[in-house]
């Protein structure tokens, strides 16, 4: 095989046409995002949600109009057995996850004296729990298909802290822990393993805090604005649809964290 038929095969293994994605936290504006572009390369689509039935069904609904198929099912991923429910659900109404999104996040505004331990909990369990338990259920089926890609979508907060509080920061920071063990092992079985952690991304994002810290977390931001929810949702679907691609934490966070 030449060295352009070696490209062509890359790039056409690359695509996410037909293609079954689990998208959790999908009803929210980041997570409608992600299965709008999504469905645009090709994919179908499960919206997984805890609240916001309306909003799901009616994104399931447009997507199904441009002629992917989609459905919307609902999860609390505070329930130990709902995630590998969840894929299993899907894997019985589109077919077996190839693409694993773990979007779902449980974080409120509040200082580490507000954190106590059912308050804690209820973050890993979301957070981190519901993700690893995900990323396990799917995974036997990727490597058997030779193909996979696990994204888990974490936040700068792993880093920096923030106004999320401990439980949050420390849940987002895990999933990068839980990345890299599964990134070596899968990877050799056309699986991709990577964490997008995003900083304030959507006017939602700063819709719980009080004026005076949103204009102060805005402010810090070196672009000078919040993230948009296309913006984070196409680089998304560039890490998802690029084989090659594995092991990594990507941050989209305007110039906050240099590295």
């Amino acid at each position: 095989m030449t060295a352009t038929e070696d490209a062509a095969v890359a790039i056409s293994d690359s695509r996410l046409h037909g293609r079954v994605a689990l998208v959790t936290g999908a009803a929210g504006n980041v997570g409608s995002a992600l299965i709008g572009a999504l469905s645009a390369a090709g994919a179908d689509v499960a919206v997984a949600y805890h609240s916001g039935r309306e909003a799901a069904e009616q994104l399931a609904a447009d997507v199904r109009a441009t002629g992917r198929r989609a459905l919307a099912i609902p999860a609390d991923l505070r329930d130990a057995d709902a995630a590998e429910r969840l894929v299993d659900a899907v894997a019985e109404k589109l077919g077996a996850v190839d693409i694993l999104v773990a979007n779902a996040g449980a974080g409120v505004p509040r200082s580490w004296q507000q954190v106590g331990a059912a308050e804690f909990d209820e973050a890993l369990a979301v957070n981190l729990r519901a993700p690893y338990l995900m990323a396990r259920r799917v995974l036997p089926l990727m490597i058997d298909r030779s193909w996979g890609r696990i994204l888990f979508v974490s936040s700068l907060a792993a880093w920096v802290g923030g106004p999320f509080g401990p439980d949050y920061s420390a849940s987002k920071a895990a999933l990068h822990g839980l990345t890299h063990y599964f990134a070596g092992p899968a990877s050799r079985h056309g699986v991709t393993v990577n964490v997008l952690a995003p900083a304030l991304v959507g006017e939602h994002s700063v819709a719980m805090m009080d004026e005076e810290t949103a204009r102060a977390y805005t402010a810090a931001i070196p672009v000078g604005r919040l993230g948009k929810t296309d913006e984070l949702a196409a680089f998304a679907v560039a890490i998802l649809e690029n084989g090659y691609l594995t092991n990594k934490v990507l941050t989209i966070d305007g110039g906050m964290l240099p590295r």
